[in-house]
């Protein structure tokens, strides 16, 4: 992000003035009189600045960088500096016009290009243009970052992942990190980062992704200073896309799904969800995996009636073990009772069905049943059941703090049902 000072009124004005003063009663006025028409002059003279290429060592990148007035009658109008990758520096400009400073970190072993603009006590415009390159940091640690899921389409309710190569607690720190994350896509969409915890950010929309829509992600860490001996590594890009718009809802209390593809119903299905004592999670839940024939035993989570099922057309919906699955040996309740041990169940064909027409990221919601909530983080990406102002307070920028599941989250987390 860039910061650019915008100059002040009060000469411009002042001079504008004078000009009109000066061709009232006269039938034309040339530009000859007025200073703003001039070509700017080389303001060399009159600025000086805290980094040179020309005889000296190498900037340092852990100090700002500062441009400073030399001219009493004088002042600075605007600075622009960016490096040769088009990162721009932010900035502030002295009310005076006295010195302008970079506010946002230089990045390391990097080439930098200062636009400076200037006038005189007359409001003639000066211009110079500076370059400075910036040294290497003088420590080997480095902040990498990985970006997630894998190339490829997703559902509209595919969170992105941050994960972090170092921990990062300070706040200040963590702005710096969250600044140079950049998420795109097309068509746009408003998002926001959202801590988890130390090592991990996600980002979503406040509504869920645009379908067919193509997102871009990219780091522009590598070379920033983020805090004392830390500074920021390598990232991959990532650009991933969306399909159609698929949200199957199920219904615990009347024990039915309806599959919704772009706000069109177009599929309903008989189920059934956990029978009290395993009640199916409530809330937004996003497909994690389709992973077909899966095997799940009453030892995992230490069920009191015992089974042992080898299970078809098998979508991972937590990493605790909820799926929705063929389960034909509730046929005779699918559609009347919850049965099960938390999964989502129903006939072989309809699973089949289901199985064909889901994928990775779509989402699957379960209203009315006696289940908890989801948990946002840890166990899947229940990242949709926080509302968007609860999302947006674990931005860095935005004035919140990060939340990561709680103990009670933890002990909720149950292995893998059926």
């Amino acid at each position: 992000m860039s910061l650019t000072a915008i100059s002040r009124p009060r000469t411009v004005v002042s001079c504008t003035l004078l000009v009109i003063a000066l061709c009232a009663g006269v039938t034309a006025c040339g530009s000859d009189g007025n200073p703003l028409s001039a070509r700017p002059y080389d303001a060399a003279d009159q600025i000086s600045f805290n980094a040179s290429s020309e005889g000296r060592k190498k900037a340092d990148p852990d100090k700002p960088l500062e441009v400073v007035s030399e001219d009493s009658d004088g002042r600075i109008t605007d600075v622009t500096a960016y490096d040769s990758s088009g990162r721009h520096v932010a900035g502030e400009l002295a009310a005076d016009g006295g010195r302008w400073h970079s506010t946002s970190p230089l990045a390391a072993n990097a080439s930098y290009t200062v636009r400076v603009s200037t006038e005189d006590e007359d409001g003639a415009p000066g211009r110079k243009v500076l370059t400075f390159d910036t040294g290497k940091p003088t420590t080997k640690k480095h902040l990498d970052v990985t970006f997630g899921p894998k190339k490829g389409t997703y559902g509209v309710g595919q969170p992105i992942t941050a994960e972090l190569s170092r921990p990062v607690k300070d706040r200040a720190q963590r702005a710096v990190v969250e600044r140079a994350l950049k998420v795109s896509s097309t068509p746009a969409t408003d998002g926001a980062w959202h801590w988890v915890d130390d090592k991990k950010l996600h980002y979503r929309p406040k509504d869920y992704w645009p379908a067919q829509a193509t997102i871009q992600v990219r780091s522009n860490l590598q070379g920033i200073k983020i805090g004392d001996r830390m500074w920021g590594g390598k990232a991959k890009p990532l650009t991933i896309t969306t399909a159609d718009k698929v949200i199957a809802v199920t219904d615990a209390a009347a024990h039915q799904m309806t599959v919704y593809k772009n706000d069109e119903i177009v599929r309903q299905i008989p189920v059934t969800t956990g029978m009290p004592g395993y009640d199916t999670r409530n809330g937004v839940k996003v497909v994690l995996a389709k992973e077909g024939t899966v095997r799940m035993t009453s030892a995992s989570i230490g069920a009191s009636d015992f089974y042992d099922l080898i299970v078809h057309h098998s979508v991972r919906v937590t990493h605790s073990g909820e799926y929705v699955h063929a389960a034909p040996w509730s046929v005779g309740s699918q559609g009347y009772a919850n049965v099960s041990h938390g999964c989502t169940g129903m006939s072989t064909e309809n699973a089949a069905w289901f199985y064909e027409n889901i994928r990775e990221g779509d989402i699957v919601k379960v209203i009315n049943s006696a289940g908890d909530t989801m948990a946002p983080f840890g166990n899947g990406y229940g990242d949709w059941n926080l509302d968007w102002s609860k999302w947006r307070t674990g931005s860095a920028l935005l004035g919140g703090t990060p939340e990561g599941p709680t103990p009670a989250d933890r002990a909720r987390l149950r292995p893998q049902s059926v």
